[in-house]
């Protein structure tokens, strides 16, 4: 947004979410807490922030932030989205050196807080729950999963789509395709859960 620097409109696209999502604003703990940066650091965005007219503190009490009516009618989370290729080891699948290029997206596709990897899904294993070849798929990367969630996972040197569920001492990595058959796994390589799916005609 002009006139803000880049770390000010994270600031602020952050308040304005926990506001919406929690029904109050956070505290200027939890959002030095969530950046991983001093209080003093974050206390000097706010101050910055009310400056230029898009925040209000009130004082004497905790959760005091106020973003300003305006910003909140216009505002809208925007990121740039890394598309990955074909290197699927372990080590480098996530890796710089396998962004084959980005996109841009916004609200409701991805929201402020959060990380981000994309990739252009291969083949029909998922096309019972709407995901197509070709499809591109919006992910955010992590390790676990619940049962249910829509998985991206590395198995012998192939990157698969398929609906996690954990089975006694195992994992089983379901399709939504009677062409595909079930995967009954000791281990898992998670890298991501699918999060939203894009498509174009």
């Amino acid at each position: 947004m002009k006139g803000l620097t880049a770390r000010q409109k994270e600031v602020l696209d952050y308040i304005s979410v926990f506001t919406e999502e929690q029904g109050f604003p956070p505290t200027v703990r939890e959002v030095s807490r969530h950046f991983g940066i001093s209080l003093k650091a974050i206390q000097d965005h706010i101050t910055a922030l009310q400056k230029k007219g898009f925040l209000a503190q009130l004082q004497k009490r905790a959760r005091s932030l106020s973003v300003s009516s305006e910003f909140r009618k216009n505002s809208s989370f925007v990121v740039s989205v890394p598309v990955l290729g074909s290197i699927v080891d372990a080590d480098n699948f996530l890796s710089k050196k396998n962004v084959v290029n980005s996109i841009t997206l916004s609200e409701p596709f991805v929201h402020t807080g959060h990380s981000y990897f994309a990739f252009k899904v291969v083949g029909a294993s998922l096309s019972g729950a709407g995901i197509l070849d070709g499809d591109i798929a919006i992910c955010e990367p992590v390790q676990t999963a619940s049962d249910g969630q829509i998985v991206i996972a590395v198995v012998d040197s192939a990157v698969m789509l398929r609906r996690f569920r954990k089975e006694d001492d195992r994992v089983l990595l379901l399709s939504e395709n009677p062409d595909y058959k079930p995967l009954s796994l000791q281990n898992v390589d998670i890298k991501g859960v699918l999060v939203s799916v894009l498509r174009g005609y």
